[in-house]
């Protein structure tokens, strides 16, 4: 965990973030400038820098990430008609906050 980063300090409960869905491994939350009606993120609470900078020990993050974006997309009643998933990959590719997150978006 880096001291610093926005998402360590939310995914540790060191923010009054509220957690949508918890697991020992990830938090998801709203983003707090959303680009559609449901727009949520989801942060493993592992730091990790970007896509670039994932090894193979972090397959199983990246696994949870993706279930948890199903289930979050059926708690917010959008599985059916439709939703993104994307990262944003350095500054260059969108990324702003530099710990690996999961955008999950319907319109």
């Amino acid at each position: 965990m880096t001291g610093e980063c926005l998402f360590c300090k939310i995914s540790s409960g060191r923010t009054e973030t509220e957690f949508l869905h918890e697991t020992d491994t990830l938090v998801v939350f709203r983003d707090i400038n959303p680009a559609a009606r449901v727009h949520l993120l989801i942060v493993p609470k592992k730091h990790i820098r970007s896509v670039n900078d994932l090894t193979d020990d972090d397959r199983s993050i990246l696994a949870d990430m993706i279930f948890a974006a199903r289930v979050m997309a059926d708690t917010e009643g959008v599985a059916q008609s439709g939703y993104r998933l994307f990262f944003n990959v350095e500054r260059g590719g969108g990324q702003v906050i530099f710990h690996l997150h999961l955008h999950l978006v319907a319109r």
